[in-house]
Order: C-alpha cells, then sequence, then structure tokens
C-alpha cells in the first residue's frame, strides 16, 4: 500500500466529468479510486513495475478486476464432478 501521495491535475469537459462523477457514485466509488485503478491497469498492461512508497520492492504487474473477469470469460468453465 502506498504511504505517500501526489496530485495529478487533468482538464476535461465539465459534462464528461459530471458524468464521470455520477457512475462513479453509482458504483460507490470515488473518482480518485477510479483514476488510481486505471493508472494501476496502464502501467500493468504495458509491463511497468514501480516501487509503491513505503515499500522496498517493485511492485509486480498486478491484474485488476477487470482484467481477471475478462479471462475468466476466455477460459472454458469446468465443471466440478
Amino acid at each position: 500500500m502506498e504511504l505517500k501521495t501526489a496530485r495529478l491535475t487533468l482538464l476535461v469537459d465539465p459534462n464528461k466529468k459530471a458524468a464521470f462523477e455520477r457512475l462513479c457514485a453509482q458504483q460507490d466509488l470515488t473518482p480518485s479510486q477510479v483514476v488510481r485503478q486505471l493508472i494501476r491497469d496502464y502501467l500493468a498492461q504495458h509491463g511497468v513495475t514501480y516501487v509503491p512508497s513505503g515499500s522496498a520492492s517493485p511492485a509486480p504487474p498486478k491484474p485488476s478486476r477487470s482484467t481477471a473477469r475478462r479471462k475468466a470469460r476466455r477460459s472454458p468453465q469446468r465443471s466440478k464432478a
């Protein structure tokens, strides 16, 4: 878990921002949580490792829940015998 934070400022269309915030609220997530997950997914997708603040070793690219769901959809279900 990261211990330090840094601010990321970006400019987006106000209507897009409002729609994003509504969707986040519907999913009981904050916009910051979603953006952090997007960044983790993007880094993992490109095989980029990094050392989280407060950690001594690099964090391996970790598949997100959405990546795990995509993989689960692709693999055939095995029946329990």
